[in-house]
């Protein structure tokens, strides 16, 4: 498995106007790198925070069956308004992954919201809730259990999540491997570089003070 790899943080799909000052999607170039690798035609991919739909859309051009989680009713419904697979898309809480009946998975890929160690609000119900960080890394975890029963043996599950900075730097890249290896072998990680203008958060061409992020991949060993 190669360790670096190099994209331009550029979307392709043009947002509706009330999610342009809240885009931080992932590149489709980066979905497609990873379906490519660990997919092929006609497996299930699931997002479980499915965001603004870019893990979703690429599996379902690329022939894959998409199925996603979205906590916010909007987004998930302006994934479901630009799918064939709309019954696919639920609008849930990845904390309730299981009560959904999805069927086996065959390949994850997602980027959980972020949160900062300073954070008070609990970003697994859109900061609607108050929260904190150390809950937050046990939520990762109860939802990666849940989704270690959902996967089939040995496919494999990746998460995009960066480090950040702040008054202090957060490590939650390192922090979500700790928690995660719990429950899915781990794997490894692949650092991605990123080139261009843009980025989201604190500044830098990715974003969060930072011009990479880590691609963490994880394996589902019985």
């Amino acid at each position: 498995m190669a360790t670096f790899i190099t994209f331009q943080n550029k979307q392709k799909k043009k947002l509706p106007k009330e999610f342009r000052l809240d885009d931080n999607r992932n590149p489709e170039s980066l979905v497609k790198y990873f379906l490519e690798k660990y997919t092929k035609k006609k497996d299930v991919v699931l997002d479980i925070f499915a965001g603004l739909g870019t893990t979703c859309f690429v599996a379902e051009k690329l022939g894959r069956i998409p199925f996603g989680i979205e906590y916010d009713g909007k987004r998930a419904a302006y994934i479901k308004s630009h799918l064939r697979h709309k019954e696919n898309i639920i609008n849930g809480d990845a904390l309730k992954l299981l009560s959904y009946k999805l069927p086996p998975c065959d390949f994850c890929f997602t980027s959980p919201p972020y949160m900062s160690k300073y954070d008070k609000e609990n970003p697994f119900t859109a900061c609607t809730t108050k929260g904190d960080y150390q809950r937050y890394l046990a939520d990762i975890r109860k939802i990666y259990s849940q989704l270690k029963k959902l996967l089939r043996p040995h496919a494999y599950a990746v998460i995009e999540v960066s480090n950040l900075k702040g008054k202090e730097v957060t490590t939650l890249a390192w922090d979500i491997a700790r928690e995660v290896s719990k429950v899915l072998h781990f794997e490894g990680e692949l650092v991605v570089g990123w080139k261009g203008k843009g980025g989201y958060g604190f500044g830098g061409t990715y974003g969060y003070g930072y011009d990479h992020s880590y691609c963490l991949v994880f394996n589902n060993r019985k």
